[in-house]
């Protein structure tokens, strides 16, 4: 890396590929942090007040300013992250635009005040409903590996609901998290509804600390376990997404060409650096060697290079430590058995960050390529005997985030799916569910808990409210005061006609259970 001196008060923007210092972001004060939710918190007030068919009316502002910047924010995103430009276009703006399009046609729809039908006779003199309310200032603290399309992912849809957003984009990419708010400021939102926020790991313990409504966040499961701590300390509620070690099952039957592209972009995409890259793959042992051949020989085809350049199919990682850490996973992996097929080096040559594709076969669950999260463009391929044996062995993980199966047998598939402990299973393919905006994201475990994305991840942005409007005001109710033998009769009579299988039962009893609604109470 360049040898740059970096002042104490901003973030170097760093170009991973080459090193270079591209610019100074000044870092956010962690104590001016409560003013900055102050002043959110009055501009959601103001925000909520609007009918959210004007709220969906800014975001459809916000995707024509995106889509307008489009090829300048793919620079950034290009310049920041080192992926390559196509991976930029594809996942950070696809996602970042269909969000915005999505949710500006049909967040109000989704939030709109619903009937809640009652099936209890004991309600039935009841009218009930169900509201959604804005829960006030969110908190994200997002990730550098997709620095436009995850916080975007869950600011917009947070918005659309009537929240304001404060956001701690990444130290590493500190360039995007400005575009976001500028993003947010050209398309008309009111100031100090969406506020970037920018610095470590103080400036997201501060922003804790100020007592946003939710937070969500997304990294590591270390850093996840800190802010799981910091946010219980204020019942503050949290959604986390924590990374995965995602398993790919590959049976007899698939299309072995299919699959084995599948498995060598869903492995090295963004270097590999995702949380939903196959980390664990599983071939049944009859096709094993033919597909581990194709898997290698399309490896070794892959182009390795700075992302701006058109040619290049993988890029560099983030940072040098990055690199260390995939030559401790494959002398782990080879001191234990496995065997590299081919890659397994870094590549100083093109970089102080840049580490090659790699293939390593007879991996099992005692190593760490098995039990850590890679975050790095290694695929660890793992023979097993048949499906039953694939499922045991990916369910064998702390991490639950997603998984693929790959078979030509769509029942047989399906029916593999439902085994598999994940918050998503992909038949036939892997990682795109990220960008169907209807698709839920998330995970258990070491995997976090909540849910972004989707009408599960919008509900993580309201509070739901019944509310219950009784059709007869005037009359008091059969279980108010005062009590008695007689109502103690007539309320057994009544969960005999409620709830007694028997027609003659619930006839004989219907009498009786008529007087709990018709007496008098005495008072």
């Amino acid at each position: 890396m360049a040898a740059t001196a970096i002042p104490i008060d901003t973030l170097p923007s760093i170009n991973p590929a080459t090193g270079e210092v591209l610019a100074q972001i000044k870092k956010t004060l962690p104590l001016i942090l409560p003013e900055i939710v102050s002043r959110a918190r009055i501009a959601q007030g103001l925000w909520s007040k609007l009918p959210i068919r004007d709220r969906c009316g800014k975001l459809d502002s916000l995707r024509e300013r995106i889509m307008a910047s489009r090829q300048e924010l793919a620079d950034v995103v290009v310049r920041e992250s080192g992926k390559p430009r196509a991976e930029a276009l594809f996942a950070d703006i696809f996602v970042a635009l269909d969000s915005a399009e999505y949710w500006s046609k049909n967040a109000a729809s989704a939030l709109r005040t619903r009937r809640v039908p009652h099936h209890s006779t004991a309600a039935k003199a009841k009218r009930g409903y169900l509201a959604y309310n804005p829960l006030g200032v969110i908190a994200v603290i997002s990730s550098w590996n997709y620095p436009l399309a995850i916080p975007l992912g869950q600011i917009i849809p947070a918005v659309a609901a009537g929240n304001a957003v404060v956001c701690k984009t990444s130290d590493l990419t500190p360039q995007c998290g400005l575009l976001i708010e500028e993003l947010f400021v050209g398309a008309g939102f009111p100031g100090n509804l969406v506020t970037v926020v920018q610095g470590g790991g103080e400036v997201g313990q501060a922003l804790i600390d100020a007592s946003p409504d939710k937070v969500l966040f997304t990294g590591s499961v270390a850093t996840g376990r800190r802010v799981a701590e910091a946010c219980a300390k204020k019942l503050i509620p949290s959604v986390l997404e924590l990374g995965g070690k995602d398993a790919m099952i590959v049976l007899a039957d698939a299309d072995l060409e299919v699959a084995s592209s599948a498995a060598v972009w869903g492995s090295y995409t963004n270097c590999g650096q995702v949380c939903l890259s196959v980390e664990r793959l599983f071939v049944e042992q009859a096709v094993a060697e033919k597909f581990m051949a194709l898997c290698v020989e399309k490896t070794k085809k892959l182009r390795i290079g700075l992302g701006s350049d058109p040619a290049t199919d993988v890029g560099p990682l983030i940072r040098p430590q990055h690199v260390q850490r995939m030559s401790d996973l494959v002398h782990n992996a080879v001191a234990r058995g496995a065997k590299v097929l081919c890659g397994g080096k870094s590549r100083p040559e093109l970089g102080a960050n840049f580490f090659e594709p790699t293939v390593i076969a007879g991996v099992d669950s005692s190593m760490k390529l098995f039990q850590e999260e890679t975050f790095g463009p290694i695929l660890a391929v793992q023979a097993v005997p048949d499906a039953n044996e694939a499922i045991a062995r990916a369910n064998d993980s702390p991490f639950a985030l997603a998984a693929s199966i790959w078979t030509k047998n769509k029942t047989r598939g399906l029916a593999l799916a439902t085994e598999l402990r994940a918050g998503a299973v992909m038949v036939n393919d892997a990682i795109s569910y990220f960008g169907i905006v209807e698709a839920p994201h998330g995970g258990c475990g070491a995997s976090g808990w909540g849910r972004t994305h989707g009408q599960a991840g919008l509900l993580e942005m309201v509070q739901v409210k019944y509310i219950d409007v009784d059709r007869l005001p005037r009359r008091e109710k059969p279980w108010w005061y005062r009590y008695g033998a007689d109502l103690q009769y007539a309320a057994d009579a009544f969960l005999q006609f409620e709830f007694s299988s028997g027609i003659g039962a619930k006839l004989r009893n219907a009498r009786n259970a008529m007087k709990t609604f018709f007496r008098d109470h005495g008072l």
